[in-house]
């Protein structure tokens, strides 16, 4: 028996977002980030409750997947019992299971990539297909989908969050007085569950009968033109890059409204709304300065009611446009820098690959997981005539498949045998080591390198890498970003980067030595120096600070490095090219690359253990 929905103390916005998604699954299911003991696991298992009877009549299921679940036990596979009897079928999987039902799944941000994508494929399409050993099934799965993470144990990649429809961040309440009650109720549950359950019935049947009456008003709720660009307007100026939030606030619109009694939406259901759909979708820096990103508050309030808001007036789009249509021309390309000042990055063209020393090459695709592994967590089968790790129930699934197809006894034959493919976790790190002192300050210069180093952050994107930065400048160096999956974080505190001062480049490596040993013992980093080479600043204590930035240099060793050169002039001293010889790194220059309008890009390789 579950803790009824109706009796958890506050979390109004989480709430309010399962019984958004109770209303219409079509919503695209609900994160919940937070730390441990804030109510997320007992909050989403009361939803099941909340939810109508399956078509047979059933109470609506409530599944969860574990950790370790492998795709075929997701999906469905081959029925091994039948099977073996002769017969050809096909065993449900958890997605068939939590059909018309919730289907939850705790840490999401540590299930496997492939799960979470074809979840969110499933959740979104309304249709599961499985096709195993030559038979193939589609059936229909609509759940709500929900998943709980703390934030502290790992993020979830950024193509995944905007997947799912709305997200809540929860916390225990600040106020003694709820969490007494919260305790005092909790006592209550443990002590007698059936008998508290029965004192929050009719609270719980209310809201039943207010649910199901949504799901059955949501189809006939309208959203008037005016409303719907009201809405794409909110997406926009909130920086929202995704069509999917304008969609997701659409129907979380209309499924308050419908849960209200009304079949029409309203501007006040948008905004009431708006923060369960838009805040995970706006990447920003954790750091920028108040005022340095649109709030979504002020945006709401900006927000017209459709039936006031103005015609569209000729001549108004130039007083509309960002201020970044009209730049200040600023300096010209050679003027240096004052002291300290912000360069935008120079927008790239065009992307050649590079080779990275200390990159061996495996197989295409990701670098950071690594399928080859010997350890880790199984991830699917696949044939194999001398596996290295048996796979036994996909084993005698083939024969068993092969026996019942062409109608034979069954036996276990060589071109049956499967191994077991484990995904080990590797690297999938890169440590950007940025030179922002005043030698580079022309402000071609640190336009081109700003370019550069968000080439590279575009690629890692796409490989789905963590990134790192660190800066250096005046007198010491900084970690600027940890890592993180989320690259549109470590863009910003690129592009916002202000430069000045000497060159601590024996600190900036120092730090980068430190950062390399303290990332996950599994894997490697990988290291992007960015510098014209013209270290000045001693460590503490004094010294020769040349020395020690090449003495910090090839205490890096072994760590797989690429090193771009960004000193300009015609008399160039060539210490970068020197300190990628410290560092065993390839070294390529700014200016021949930047001449040709070029971006630069690292060649798809594995990071794999030493």
């Amino acid at each position: 028996m579950s803790y009824p929905f109706c009796a958890i103390v506050g979390q109004d916005d989480l709430k309010l977002a399962l019984t958004l998604l109770a209303v219409t699954p079509a919503i695209g299911g609900v994160l919940v980030q937070g730390d441990k003991g804030s109510a997320k696991s007992t909050t989403a298992r009361a939803l099941a409750e909340l939810l109508p009877p399956t078509g047979s009549g059933a109470p609506a299921p409530f599944v969860t997947l574990p950790l370790g679940a492998t795709e075929d036990r997701v999906i469905g596979t081959l029925d091994l019992e039948k099977a073996l009897r002769g017969e050809k079928a096909l065993q449900s999987g958890l997605i068939r299971a939590a059909h018309e039902g919730v289907l939850y799944i705790d840490e999401v941000n540590l299930l496997a990539d492939h799960l979470v994508d074809v979840l969110l494929d499933v959740a979104a399409m309304g249709v599961n297909r499985v096709e195993r050993e030559g038979l193939a099934e589609e059936h229909a799965a609509v759940f709500a989908l929900i998943g709980t993470m703390n934030p502290e144990e790992g993020t979830l990649r950024p193509q995944f969050l905007d997947r799912f429809g709305l997200c809540v961040d929860v916390g225990a309440p600040g106020e003694a007085r709820a969490r007494a009650e919260i305790v005092r109720r909790r006592m209550r549950y443990e002590a007698d569950p059936a008998g508290f359950s029965a004192a929050w019935a009719d609270a719980q049947a209310a809201l039943r009968a207010q649910v199901r009456g949504a799901r059955a008003r949501y189809p006939e709720v309208q959203v008037s033109d005016a409303l719907l660009e009201a809405i794409s307007e909110l997406c926009q100026a909130y920086g929202v890059r995704s069509l999917r939030a304008d969609l997701v606030l659409h129907r979380a619109a209309r499924a308050l409204a419908a849960l209200d009694g009304r079949r029409e939406a309203t501007l006040e259901d948008v905004k009431r709304v708006a923060p369960l759909v838009l805040t995970h979708r706006k990447r920003q820096h954790p750091t920028s300065p108040q005022g340095g990103e649109p709030d979504l508050e002020q945006l709401m309030e900006q927000l017209q009611p459709p039936e006031r808001a103005p015609d569209d007036a000729a001549g108004s789009a130039p007083d509309d446009e960002p201020a970044e249509a009209h730049p200040d021309p600023g300096p010209p390309e050679d003027e240096p820098a004052p002291a300290e000042t912000t360069f935008r990055a120079r927008p790239p063209a065009a992307s050649p690959v590079i080779d990275v020393r200390g990159l061996p090459a495996t197989h295409a695709g990701r670098r950071g997981t690594a399928e080859e592994a010997a350890r880790g967590r199984t991830v699917r089968t696949r044939p194999s005539p001398s596996p290295s790790s048996l796979a036994l129930p996909a084993t005698l699934v083939s024969a068993a498949g092969r026996a019942a197809l062409d109608g034979q006894a069954f036996q276990v034959t060589r071109a049956d045998l499967h191994e077991r493919v484990r995904e080990g976790r590797v690297g999938s790190r890169v440590l950007f080591v940025v030179d922002a002192s005043g030698s580079m300050g022309a402000r071609a210069r640190m336009e081109a390198v700003k370019g550069a180093a968000l080439a590279l952050l575009a690629d890692a994107y796409a490989r789905r890498d963590e990134v790192g930065v660190i800066t250096f400048r005046g007198i010491a160096a900084e970690v600027a970003l940890p890592f993180t999956r989320d690259v549109d974080v470590a863009r910003a505190a690129l592009d916002g980067l202000p430069t000045g001062g000497r060159t601590p480049l024996a600190h900036a490596l120092t730090l980068a030595r430190d950062v390399v040993r303290r990332a996950d013992a599994d894997g490697r980093v990988l290291l992007v120096l960015l510098t014209d080479g013209r270290g000045n600043v001693p460590l503490p204590g004094g010294g020769d600070a040349w020395a020690q930035a090449l003495d910090a240099a090839a205490q890096l060793q072994g760590t797989p490095a690429l090193v771009l050169d960004t000193e300009a002039g015609v008399v160039r001293a060539g210490r970068a090219a020197e300190i990628a010889g410290a560092l065993g790194a390839e070294c390529l220059t700014l200016e021949a690359l930047s001449a040709e309008g070029l971006t630069l890009t690292l060649r798809g390789r594995t990071l794999t253990r030493a």
